[in-house]
């Protein structure tokens, strides 16, 4: 098909180089430097959506990011599915498939648009929350006509073929933005010696240059930039970033940038070539050099095909040698409105009228279009369009200075095609990411960026400075800062002379008056993409919404994947007109990350598929795969679960390790216990205020078991800490819990109490523990050091210094098993060494080495608990029966100690942990088992409890368990039963937890 809207030359095209794509089904030609929806306009292709609510055809607005209609389906198989891709930011390539992601039974004859006409009136702000609520069972049902009326694209429904990159990046200045302003920055910083990364989001650099007739020196301004480009790549310290939209500004300088790496080439992306790649940047310094977005006039029926922003329009000529029309009408409140005309009516075609709001404008693009002999209308507006699919003329009539009524008659134009400009609003999106609220500027008629506590700086557009020369100034000034910081010298940049143009006061001006009421004047459209009217933002005032981020979740005004690029602003000067406020008293809303829809392949990056996560191993790992040992993932760690000799069952395995244990000794590599350093003279007051249980007299030499509880005053870890000097202790923690116990750790000291004193460091890799327990763990022991062991001397919960098999080591005399026990800590290089030297010593003993399962066994013989097993995040040290590890007598408080008064948490027949003796000594209860009083009680049955730990213990002859009854305390010796999903029923004995030694004689031998 003939592309009957291309120009024979001028743009930035490559006409040798034709590419073929297509668009719903049909096959249309475009060139090398295409943009998809340039190739679009050049087709003669009006309709590209339906919009949300109304299913109104919508046509191409804008040219960059912030267009809001042109969001399609991209894709040649069911693989590559791309959804919600912007056509203007879509480089066009061979072969590219799309299509429109709405319309039904296509974007031309959509027969929603029908239910829009005539129910439009049915339809107005939060209809949905009053509509749609009964009755309740079909909210499934609204739910997917909703979804399928909203115009969202699709997700593939195959593997996406291609791979994606993440990159941590580091620089000295980071500039966002290669116009005129972020090449200046980036020049500077970069002949200073800086590491500079410079980021744009379109294919080349040069930002508004490449679509601008503008001269620097006398040259087109297009080869400045291509200059400055070559220039900076040339230095080894410059990365640019073409084709890479920065998406996200957050505390610190960090900034995420994605990289479009193929976008550009092909549906799939080459071998070897990453698809996307997303940048994690920590700069030092920030340069917004974001420009600003062309603001449309929100008049009747601006949403109508043909309806564009004017510097749209412009570029769309200038750089793709497209004219998306054949008869203009130019509406403006400034002088740059007036852009559009003049190069429309230098590419040849009809400018029917250039209408500006304002009575005396005067400028030079104003005398511009007078001496082409264009007709300019002032005083007046486009007040409606004509047309369906397409504009087919505009109303036109005077208004009021003020811009507030009608004034006249109205006058009709014939036209195909209308450019609207109602000033400029700064790309302040990233500068409001931190937090940092923007300011409004009346002179430049919109929000800058406000104060921040980032190492940022601005320059050009963004600061409301849209004269290229001042541009350029900033821009210089902005590098000049940055490398200042970060103590470098300045280079000498001599910036070029640019063309001087007289400008006039812009209008104020953002809503366009009606003959008749907003609410009953033709839509006007404010937000296209959401279908937000004037009207509708008026309704929501009136209905009470005064905060403009109430009217903003009200109409849904911003919330498309545009964020409100073009409407935010017009909805707000709607509000504060309604609410008869100004712009700066209503307020803005704050954008947030990301500036533009995001892949998941980019965030994810290389981490999918099998799930990559690092494997730790202990120092006597391979010891342990040698010797037959069965594995467990515990948090990263493979922890030997148990060892099977010859043909032994698990079942048997376990016998034997714990008669083992419990008859002569046995060995656990407990090495991947959590161990965290900690050190400072205000150590010891920090252990109270995070242990529910008294620290303050400790002495040197001692270890104490405690519990850390969340805020809640629920139970999230446990673990034994010893003294090992005034201001210096070791912690240990949970395998699994040990990161976040730090983090948990370094978040109260960092923002609760950051006058203590004190210093954490994870140790857990820095030894090796080897603990050997039973009634000949202290016999083994004394064969590999010369320190006196007897129990006078080493008492139960001391530590003491010693040499093990040569080796320095802290030797730890606690227990998990109940028995005599030492817990052998060494240097983790010697811990194979000295693990090895005590099977030597041991034989004579029968050392048994056991896992973790025998280890979860011996354990609960003992009534002991394991912090995320028999703890679930709803259980305090009380539930527990473990009051005796709570002090409410220290002078500062600690965390989970209000939590654990709340009054759920002292209230009766909350369920406690007990032990459960079953009837039958052979039946082992499942864990998760439900207790239920009564068995043959209707479904469903009333829970009691449930089972958190249960084995066969071969040590006392019957099975054990311990786990959760209401009121289980003051029960025992009553009767539960846990029914099971085979239909049988197994009947248990509440008892105590502790099932073996109750006195604890066996570890204070």
């Amino acid at each position: 098909m003939t592309q009957q809207n291309r120009l024979q030359s001028g743009g930035r095209i490559d006409r040798s180089k034709p590419l073929t794509f297509t668009y719903n089904g049909k096959q249309f030609t475009g060139f090398q430097g295409d943009t998809l929806a340039s190739a679009m306009l050049a087709n003669g292709i009006d309709v590209v959506s339906r919009s949300f609510k109304y299913s109104r055809p919508r046509g191409i607005v804008a040219s960059g990011a912030e267009e809001p209609n042109a969001v399609l389906q991209l894709g040649a198989t069911e693989a590559t599915q791309v959804p919600n891709v912007r056509a203007t930011q879509q480089e066009l390539f061979n072969g590219l498939v799309s299509q429109a992601t709405n319309g039904w039974p296509n974007v031309d004859t959509d027969v929603m648009s029908v239910l829009g006409k005539v129910g439009g009136q049915m339809m107005p702000p939060g209809f949905y929350y009053k509509t749609f609520m009964f009755p309740k069972a079909l909210w499934d049902t609204y739910e997917t006509i909703i979804r399928k009326a909203a115009g969202l694209g699709r997700s593939p429904l195959e593997n996406d073929p291609d791979t994606y990159d993440n990159i941590n990046q580091h620089c000295d200045v980071l500039v966002v933005g290669a116009g005129p302003a972020g090449l200046a920055a980036a020049l500077t910083a970069a002949r200073s010696g800086a590491r500079v990364i410079l980021a744009d989001e379109q294919s080349e650099f040069g930002g508004s240059l490449l679509s601008s007739k503008e001269t620097l020196d006398g040259k087109p301004a297009s080869e400045w930039a291509k200059t400055v480009t070559e220039e900076l790549r040339g230095y080894d310290d410059v990365m640019l970033l073409p084709r890479s939209t920065v998406n996200g500004y957050h505390d610190h300088n960090f900034v995420t940038i994605h990289e479009r790496c193929t976008d550009h080439l092909a549906d799939i992306a080459p071998v070897n070539q990453a698809r996307q790649r997303l940048h994690r940047v920590r700069a030092k310094w920030v340069v917004l050099a974001t420009g600003a977005h062309e603001r449309p006039l929100v008049y009747g029926n601006n949403d109508v095909p043909g309806c564009m922003v004017s510097n749209a329009v412009s570029t769309y000529i200038n750089r793709y040698g497209v004219v998306p029309g054949t008869e203009l009408v130019v509406t403006t409140t400034n002088d740059y409105g007036y852009q559009a005309a003049l190069d429309w009516h230098d590419a040849g075609r009809k400018v029917v009228a250039v209408v500006d709001t304002r009575a005396n404008p005067a400028g030079d693009r104003v005398d511009a279009a007078r001496s082409r002999g264009l007709n300019v209308i002032t005083g007046s507006a486009v007040i409606d369009v004509q047309g369906k699919k397409r504009v087919s003329g505009v109303s036109v009539a005077p208004i009021s200075a003020d811009g507030g009524k009608v004034t006249g008659s109205v006058t009709k134009l014939s036209a195909d095609t209308v450019a609207t400009s109602g000033g400029w609003s700064p790309v302040i999106h990233l500068s409001s990411h931190t937090g940092s609220r923007p300011i409004w500027n009346d002179e430049i008629v919109g929000f800058v960026p406000g104060p921040t506590v980032q190492k940022q700086l601005t320059a050009g557009g963004i600061n409301g400075s849209y004269n290229t020369g001042t541009a350029l100034f900033e821009g210089l000034n902005a590098g000049l800062k940055a490398v200042a910081e970060v103590g470098l010298s300045a280079a000498e940049v001599a910036l070029p002379k640019a063309e001087e143009v007289k400008e006039g006061a812009p209008m104020t001006l953002f809503h366009i008056p009606h003959l008749k009421p907003t609410s009953q004047a033709p839509k006007q459209f404010v937000d296209y993409q959401t279908d937000v009217t004037a009207a509708g933002i008026e309704l929501a005032c009136r209905e009470g919404f005064e905060s403009i981020e109430h009217v903003k979740r009200y109409t849904a005004m911003g919330f498309g994947t545009d964020q409100g690029k073009l409407g935010n602003i017009n909805g707000m000067a709607v509000a504060a007109k309604a609410l008869n406020k100004t712009i700066p008293e209503t307020g803005t809303t704050i954008f947030r990350p990301n500036y533009t829809p995001i892949s998941f392949g980019a965030i994810a990056g290389r981490n999918c598929g099998a799930l990559f996560d690092p494997e730790r191993y202990s120092a006597m790992h391979m010891w342990h795969v040698e010797h037959g040992a069965k594995f467990e993932d515990v948090g990263q760690w493979k922890r030997p679960w148990y060892f099977p000799q010859g043909n032994e069952t698990m079942q048997q395995s376990l016998d034997r390790e714990c008669l083992a244990v419990r008859d002569s000794v046995g060995i656990l590599d407990a090495s991947t216990l959590g161990k965290i350093d900690v050190q400072g003279k205000d150590a010891r007051e920090f252990l109270g205020r995070v242990y529910s249980n008294a620290w303050a007299k400790l002495p040197v030499g001692k270890c104490r078991y405690g519990l850390m509880c969340g805020e809640d005053g629920m139970v999230f870890d446990d673990g034994v800490s010893a003294c090992l000097g005034d201001n210096h202790f070791v912690m240990t923690t949970t395998t699994g819990g040990a990161a976040r116990v730090l983090e948990w750790l370094e978040l109260y000291h960092q923002t609760e109490w950051p006058e203590l004193e004190v210093y954490f460091n994870t140790v857990t890799d820095h030894w090796s523990t080897l603990t050997i327990s039973g009634p000949n763990s202290r016999k083994l022991l004394a064969e590999l050091t010369d320190y006196d062991l007897s129990n006078d001397n080493f008492k139960f919960m001391d530590w003491k210094q010693m040499k093990v098999a040569g080796v320095p080591a802290r030797v730890f005399r606690i227990s998990f098993t109940g028995e005599l026990s030492f817990e052998i800590n060494v240097q983790a290089n010697y811990g194979t060494h000295v693990w090895e030297k005590l099977f030597e010593a041991g034989a004579k003993y029968n050392l048994t080495p056991y896992g973790t399962e025998t280890m979860h066994i011996l354990r609960a013989e003992k009534g002991f608990i394991i912090a995320g097993q028999d703890t679930d995040g709803s259980v305090h040290p009380y539930d527990l029966g473990m009051g005796w590890c709570v002090s409410n007598q220290k002078p500062f408080s600690y965390i989970g100690k209000r939590g654990m008064n709340r009054a759920d948490c002292v209230r009766e027949n909350r369920k406690q942990l007990v032990g459960l003796k079953t009837k039958d000594p052979k039946a082992v209860i499942p864990e998760g088992a439900q207790a239920v009083l009564d068995p043959k009680a209707p479904i469903p049955m009333p829970m009691e409890g449930h089972v958190t730990s249960s084995y066969w213990s071969a040590n006392l002859g019957h099975s054990i368990a311990m786990g959760f009854i209401k009121g289980g305390l003051d029960k025992m010796g009553e009767t539960v039963f846990y029914p099971l999903a085979d239909g049988t029923v197994i009947e248990a004995e509440i008892c105590s937890p502790i099932f073996l030694d109750p006195k604890g004689e066996r570890q204070n031998v």
